[in-house]
This record gives C-alpha cells, sequence and structure tokens, in this order.
C-alpha cells in the first residue's frame, strides 16, 4: 500500500474506504488539429526560438563561435565576450532576472511561457506535427492504433518514428554543439573521430528529446515541472489565464444551428468536446482552473471555431480574469504587478550597465603565504606576489605590471615585463616587490598593483593589496 493514498471520502471520515494511486499513466492523448489565433502565435513564438536555437552556433564571430561553453578551460564565450568563473555573479543575477520575469508575466498572464514558449511545449508541437504529417488527424490515428499491424501500420508508425528520432538527433547535435564546437563535432562524428564524451551525450540527449516529447509529454507538465505546482500562488483575481465563462454556456447540450436554445433554458456550450480533444495535457477547461492547463490557448480556437459554425459569438472560452466574469472588467494596473515591473526593470538596467563596463581583462593578486611574510635583504624589504592575469578579450595582448604606492617601490618579475598573452589565456606571474627600510614608516602600506594592455591603455586593472613589512 506504499503506492496508494487514501481518497477524500476516506479523509473525511464517511466510513467508505478508497484508495487511487499516487501517480497513474493515464490513457495516451489523441490531439485534434486545430487552427486560430493561438495556434499561429505559438507558431511566431516557437519558429524564430528554434532557429536560434539551431543556427545561432554555426554563427562566428571573430573567427570563434557565438556561442561556445569551452568547460576544459572554464571559460564562456558569448557573442564576442568571454566570461570565466569569477563572473559567476553574472549568472546568478541573470537567473533571478530570469525568476523575476516569470513571477512577474505569471502575475499578468499565467502560464503563457508553458503554452507558447517552453521547450517541452515547442518540441512536443513538433513531435504532433510528425504524428499528424505520417498518421493523419485524430481520428485516423486513433483508428490506426487499433487496426492490426500490417505494411500500411508499419510504414507510418516508422515515418513518424523516424522524423521523430532526426529532430531529437538534430537536436542533440545543436546542444552538445554549444559545448564541443558545432562544426567539428559534425566532422568528428561523421569521420568516427569524436570523442567518447560526445558520442555519449549526443546519444543521452537524442534518447531524452524522443522520450520526453514522444511519450512523456504531458507527464512531464504534470509530475516533472516544478512549475506546475507553485505557479497558482502568483494567480490573483485579475491574472489573465483560461477560462470557460459558465454563465453563458450552462446549461450545455447539443442542439441543432438554428434551434431557439435560450427558449430550452440551454447555454451556449454544445458539449462537443472540442475544448478538450485539443488540449494537450487532456483536462475538460469546463471543469473550472486546474494546475495542470498550460494556457495555449487551443480550446480557446477550438471553441471559437465551433462558436463561428453555430452563429454564436466568440468568447465562451477565452483569456479573461475571475474578476472580469464576475464584475465584467479586469483591473490591470495593481500594485503587485507594478512592484514586479519596476524591480525588474530595474535590475535589467544594473545588469546591462554592468555587463557594458565589465572589463575584459582581469588581475587576481595573491600575496605569498609562505611562513615569511616579508624578507629583509642588503637593507630592502621584500614582499612576493603572484599576479594571475586573465585576458577575457577576443585578441591577443602585451601586458605590463607596475606597482603604484608611497613610497616608491621597486618590483622585478620572472618573466619580461611585457607579458603576450592569447585571447582567453590565464598566467600566473610571480613579482618581488621591494622598497628601502629606512623608508618604511609602519608595519604595512597600501599599494596598487596595475596590469595594463600596451596596445590599449583602457585595458587596465588596478587591484589595492597590502605590503608588509618590520614592525617599527
Amino acid at each position: 500500500m506504499s503506492d496508494l493514498i487514501p481518497t477524500r471520502e476516506e479523509q473525511e471520515g464517511n466510513g467508505e474506504v478508497r484508495y487511487r494511486m499516487l501517480y497513474e499513466s493515464d490513457d495516451k492523448i489523441y490531439i485534434r488539429h486545430i487552427r486560430g489565433i493561438y495556434t499561429r502565435i505559438r507558431k511566431y513564438t516557437g519558429l524564430p526560438l528554434l532557429l536560434a536555437f539551431f543556427f545561432i552556433p554555426w554563427i562566428n564571430i571573430d573567427g570563434r563561435q557565438s556561442v561556445f561553453f569551452d568547460l576544459p578551460t572554464r571559460q564562456f564565450h558569448i557573442l564576442g565576450t568571454t566570461f570565466g568563473p569569477q563572473d559567476g555573479f553574472l549568472l546568478a543575477w541573470l537567473l533571478i532576472i530570469a525568476a523575476f520575469a516569470l513571477f512577474a508575466v505569471t502575475t499578468w498572464m499565467g502560464r503563457v511561457w508553458c503554452g507558447f514558449t517552453c521547450p517541452q511545449t515547442v518540441w512536443t508541437m513538433m513531435f504532433m506535427w510528425a504524428e499528424r504529417v505520417c498518421e493523419g488527424d485524430r481520428n485516423k490515428r486513433i483508428k490506426l492504433d487499433k487496426a492490426p499491424w500490417n505494411v500500411e501500420k508499419i510504414l507510418r508508425k516508422g515515418g513518424t518514428h523516424g522524423i521523430w528520432l532526426l529532430i531529437s538527433l538534430a537536436t542533440a547535435l545543436a546542444f552538445v554543439g554549444y559545448f564541443y564546437g558545432i562544426r567539428e563535432l559534425v566532422v568528428d562524428l561523421a569521420t568516427f573521430n569524436a570523442h567518447p564524451q560526445g558520442v555519449f551525450w549526443v546519444a543521452f540527449f537524442t534518447f531524452a528529446t524522443y522520450m520526453n516529447a514522444g511519450f512523456l509529454r504531458e507527464q512531464v507538465c504534470k509530475y516533472m515541472c516544478p512549475y506546475a505546482r507553485f505557479q497558482s500562488v502568483m494567480y490573483d483575481q485579475d491574472t489573465l489565464a483560461v477560462y470557460y465563462d459558465a454563465k453563458r454556456g450552462e446549461t450545455r447540450g447539443p442542439r441543432k444551428k438554428n434551434v431557439n436554445y435560450k427558449a430550452e433554458g440551454m447555454g451556449d456550450c454544445i458539449d462537443c468536446y472540442w475544448c478538450v480533444q485539443v488540449c494537450p495535457v487532456d483536462i475538460d477547461i469546463r471543469d473550472g482552473m486546474q494546475y495542470e492547463c498550460i494556457n495555449c490557448g487551443l480550446c480557446v480556437d477550438a471553441c471559437n471555431s465551433v462558436m463561428d459554425k453555430m452563429g454564436y459569438d466568440r468568447g465562451l472560452i477565452r483569456f479573461t480574469s475571475e474578476d472580469e466574469l464576475e464584475t465584467g472588467k479586469t483591473n490591470f494596473l495593481r500594485p503587485r504587478l507594478f512592484g514586479y515591473a519596476v524591480v525588474l526593470l530595474a535590475m535589467m538596467g544594473l545588469f546591462s550597465h554592468q555587463v557594458a563596463t565589465r572589463s575584459p581583462i582581469e588581475a587576481e593578486i595573491t600575496r605569498d603565504r609562505g611562513a615569511r611574510m616579508y624578507r629583509v635583504s642588503q637593507g630592502l624589504v621584500q614582499n612576493v606576489y603572484t599576479v594571475k592575469i586573465n585576458n577575457m578579450d577576443q585578441a591577443a595582448h602585451e601586458f605590463t605590471i607596475r606597482v603604484e604606492g608611497n613610497p616608491d617601490y621597486s618590483y622585478s618579475v620572472r618573466k619580461p615585463r611585457q607579458i603576450y598573452l592569447k585571447a582567453g589565456e590565464i598566467f600566473p606571474v610571480p613579482i618581488r616587490v621591494s622598497v628601502p627600510k629606512a623608508q618604511l614608516k609602519e608595519s604595512k602600506h597600501d599599494i596598487d598593483i596595475v596590469v595594463e594592455a600596451v596596445d590599449n591603455p583602457e585595458l587596465v586593472d588596478k587591484h589595492r593589496t597590502v605590503f608588509i613589512g618590520p614592525k617599527q
């Protein structure tokens, strides 16, 4: 009984003990193809995202892949800018901005991210398109699945799964290409010279895409996606979502087109079940708001098409709010949504400024952590530092190191004073800083170690550190 839980009747003590499964696999969902405004919107929002995902890796900027996550060197090259581990706070900031954007959009229009731009939804729709091309629309697919296996069924099912595998393979190649290098990956796979890890990850993501979009589909939205569980706390009375207008639709029932159904006490809903047949998560929106609903709008398109055929007004199922259903109006300018928008715009502005003013070189200063923090030799007090220079620019540069402070400090490096670093190269440079003991007035002095590019004085990074001498 570990995988069973009591029903509400048992919990309320009605005496009847019944159980239901914690998880029950649903029957296969056969989606009816429908046309409408929200179907077109999904096409116009999903297609640019797909094109960007598949083709951005093939675009080069300054001879390098435009978006390339080079994990062995811990460098992320994004549209001509190189980021490293020290830029982790930017990633954290970006994730926080994305979370606030999700909260703001959800408060405004519910789960439109899930219904229109979520990768799970976009890829599932592509797989459904393949089914429709090879096997036909809903009724034909149901009939085909019930039919015995024959040559036609094998060819149609084989065509469906063949297209699924091609889409899955293309997805895996594009995704792994962001980390491997898309051109190198394709060539290495074609010539059987790919690294075993590259082959593994291509196979893994091919299988994962094939399973998620081909078989799991609504199970991912219902059981695996955490957003479905907590999105309801971001809704309020004025959140726009897909609703069924029960006041207008009830009492529902079939009827002929030209009958006076209102005289018989019936509503506009003809109980055709098209809104259920087009739903990708297999719910009946007429039962009220449900956490499984992804606000894709397919039921709106289906109902509007039926209303058009019956000669009724559109909007029996529509994007609206609870307040609009009850009072006839929606309050768009509400404090919660306004607060989200202000915070989001402020964070985006600060993030953009941080990225725009970020220096493409960085120097990390580390004092010698040996037993002797300083050394006295021939009347000079010496401190040893390691200057780690990170050239995050897309071009090679020669760098110089200098020390600034009062009194005047001399310094020496083990390399020539001009250090040549290629694009993306990181190099540690030991530096010995000296000053006559007689010039030290205190045991600790602040000094600045400056790293500057010879060919571009604007590429400079200055760090303040401590010079330690004997107690005075």
